[in-house]
């Protein structure tokens, strides 16, 4: 089966072992694994910004790159939203939005296309810890990736995962609103960590990459020892 990475960009600049981690997965599974080079970010600062006449350009130039792909699959359930999103985003162009639907079809988050696509809850992983996990918003409501991380993690050998108090609250990244809305923002990532410590974990997993910077980042500032992980580094984990 013929996969090709959408990296996006906070994997590709910042989180590089997030993409290792994807593609080896990927590999232990039987996929064959591809690289399109030319490919950029999908356009969603632009999009929830509103400069929608820009992203359309970018849409564009992304469903071209993808469009020999037989499966798409991305380590970030809100990158992968957004290339479901081209489809709205070109409603008015009925050329391009079939185009569009054809690549939301075979695009998937990392979980997903593992759970929904390969049929596979268990990759073998093994992980002595205790973790509790984050839904990242974008993930679970707009591309409706709910239990798949779940799944895949009970069978990680070793890791104990603890509920998340209102796991359903923003971590408060929400792309540009993080940079819009500092103080609130604030507030709501010092809200999640909270509830992360409530739980006694000593590992937080994720799976977008958005929020576990904006997660992370504030976990670090405060000094409080808890780990933070992307799930694919998690199922790539002393694998058996």
């Amino acid at each position: 089966m013929k996969v090709s990475l959408f990296i996006t960009c906070l994997a590709d600049v910042f989180y590089s072992n997030v993409g290792k981690n994807t593609v080896e997965l990927l590999e232990k599974q039987g996929c064959e694994v591809e690289f399109p080079a030319a490919q950029t970010c999908c356009g969603q600062p632009a999009y929830n910004s509103g400069y929608h006449k820009e992203t359309r350009e970018v849409a564009k130039h992304m469903i071209s790159v993808f469009e020999a792909s037989d499966y798409v699959v991305g380590p970030s359930g809100s990158c992968v939203a957004m290339l479901h999103e081209y489809e709205e985003l070109f409603k008015e162009d009925p050329l391009w939005r079939d185009r569009a639907r054809q690549l939301s079809k075979k695009s998937y988050e990392l979980t997903q296309f593992l759970i929904e696509v390969l049929k596979i809850e268990d990759v073998k992983a093994s992980l002595p810890a205790i973790a509790t996990y984050h839904k990242s918003c974008h993930m679970t409501r707009l591309l409706g990736v709910k239990d798949a991380p779940d799944k895949l993690l009970q069978h990680v050998d070793g890791l104990e995962v603890t509920p998340l108090p209102n796991s359903q609250d923003c971590c408060g990244f929400g792309g540009t609103f993080s940079v819009k809305m500092v103080p609130i923002s604030e507030q709501m990532v010092d809200e999640k960590v909270t509830h992360i410590q409530e739980t006694g974990a000593d590992v937080l997993i994720g799976a977008d990459c958005g929020c576990l910077m904006n997660i992370g980042g504030r976990i670090n500032r405060k000094g409080i020892p808890i780990k933070v992980m992307h799930i694919a580094e998690v199922l790539n984990s002393g694998v058996k």
